[in-house]
């Protein structure tokens, strides 16, 4: 590996052990057998590494949400089935020992005092959106739609920052997927008792 996958590797390691706020460049040039003037030339800042390297924790999660594919594949993409076997596996990563949705809640608290790092994430975020929809509602990430992403995108990860704060604060009353799953059916039903009127 080159210097910058081994500082992209440190920077991970270091996340997952102190944090963003405690964690150095100094500790992630430690981790990853580099040197200082690295970090600035592959990535511009501490900041900016620990950013990309989040993200790539993250995006390493992937195939935990999709949990045994044969299984998600018998549910019907959109269906209330398919809605709680999703969450019932993005669940299931929230309550690992040292879960690195932690860091989120980290984020969310330091998001002013991190402004570089807090500007990426927003632009990674949108693409997190458009990449939870085919999970839920089948399709391939690549047609899912701008206003697809700001719609229904949105709403699944708003879903999901309210679950990570919850499982991260107090995992014994934070909900389960059959709860949301419930909460679902009920709004469901009382959009059809209404009409649906937008």
């Amino acid at each position: 590996m080159g210097h910058r996958e081994d500082l992209l590797d440190g920077a991970k390691r270091c996340l997952l052990r102190k944090g963003f706020a405690r964690t150095t460049a100094r500790d992630i040039v430690k981790e990853s057998g580099t040197n200082l003037a690295s970090i600035g030339y592959h990535y511009g800042s501490k900041d900016a590494l620990l950013a990309q390297a989040y993200v790539s924790l993250v995006e390493g999660l992937g195939d935990a949400f999709e949990g045994d594919r044969s299984v998600l594949d018998d549910t019907e993409p959109g269906s209330v089935e398919r809605f709680q076997r999703v969450w019932s596996n993005i669940i299931d990563t929230m309550r690992e020992p040292g879960s690195v949705w932690r860091l989120s809640v980290e984020i969310l608290a330091m998001g002013d005092r991190m402004p570089e790092v807090r500007d990426h994430l927003a632009r990674a975020q949108r693409e997190a959106g458009r990449g939870i929809v085919p999970l839920l509602m089948g399709g391939r990430e690549e047609d899912v739609s701008d206003e697809t992403t700001d719609t229904l995108g949105a709403f699944y990860l708003t879903l999901m920052t309210g679950l990570i704060a919850q499982w991260t604060f107090d995992p014994k009353s934070a909900p389960e997927a059959g709860q949301l799953t419930e909460g679902l059916r009920r709004v469901i039903e009382a959009a059809g008792a209404t009409g649906g009127a937008p």
